[in-house]
């Protein structure tokens, strides 16, 4: 199996429900809370910047309007991405990629990227997040974990960057999963956690690859997990759970 350099426990864009996801506040709230390693969204702006946000529309996580993914970043930076949380966070920014990159590495933290593409730029968002990770994270021991539900997206940032590693994101077990995973040189499946079952994880095990869950809000959860012999759990319970 491959070597694992990453820690059992991740926290979901930042610090899960505690702070605005996927801005650079939830990050540190993450990091008062003790954790070292965090999973985050990121896309592209119509101008190609990676920038961080897990719905393709703004409305739910930014006072702004329409598809994030067609307007270019100096527009998306002057949204506010804090208020709709709670009134501590009025006037957050939405993070670029490297913004939060480059915060991680600072303070010596692990990172799961989820490319999280605009539908019909799959590949060019593989493409651009894996170029931008291989150059901030050159020379570094640890690199970022890559992982996307598009396997368009994962194999361009395979052909983009083929020593980063990937991980396959799976809402369910689809018709062909496990052979798509062998075919981009995963190291990792990344399923939602009820989808484990002993087989799976024998299965995934058996072919060299990592078996991480999302997203675990519960302690039974998390031990029927732990007891299955995953390696990885995503949570957004920041203040639940210990991830030492």
């Amino acid at each position: 199996m491959n070597s694992w350099p990453y820690p059992r426990w991740i926290a979901h864009r930042g610090a899960g429900k505690l702070a605005p996801e996927n801005t650079l506040a939830a990050f540190r709230l993450g990091a008062e809370h003790g954790w070292r390693m965090f999973e985050c969204d990121v896309k592209l702006s119509a101008d190609g910047v990676p920038f961080l946000m897990h719905d393709a529309a703004l409305e739910r996580t930014t006072n702004g309007v329409g598809t994030g993914g067609d307007q270019p970043w100096d527009q998306l930076a002057r949204l506010d991405a804090g208020s709709w949380h709670s009134r501590r966070y009025a006037g957050e920014p939405l993070p670029t990629f490297e913004n939060v990159a480059r915060w991680c590495l600072a303070n010596g933290f692990f990172l799961n990227v989820e490319i999280k593409p605009t539908p019909g730029v799959e590949a060019r968002t593989g493409q651009v997040v894996a170029d931008h990770a291989a150059r901030i994270w050159q020379g570094r021991a640890v690199p970022p974990l890559l992982s996307s539900f598009r396997p368009e997206a994962l194999q361009a940032a395979m052909q983009a960057q083929p020593q980063l590693p990937r991980g396959l994101l799976l809402d369910t077990l689809w018709d062909g999963w496990w052979d798509i995973a062998r075919q981009l040189q995963c190291v990792a499946i990344v399923c939602n956690h009820a989808l484990w079952d002993r087989a799976t994880v024998a299965q995934v095990h058996g072919g060299g690859m990592r078996c991480l869950s999302y997203t675990v809000n519960d302690e039974w959860a998390a031990q029927r997990l732990v007891d299955l012999g995953t390696d990885g759990i995503i949570t957004d319970r920041v203040d639940l759970f210990s991830p030492a």
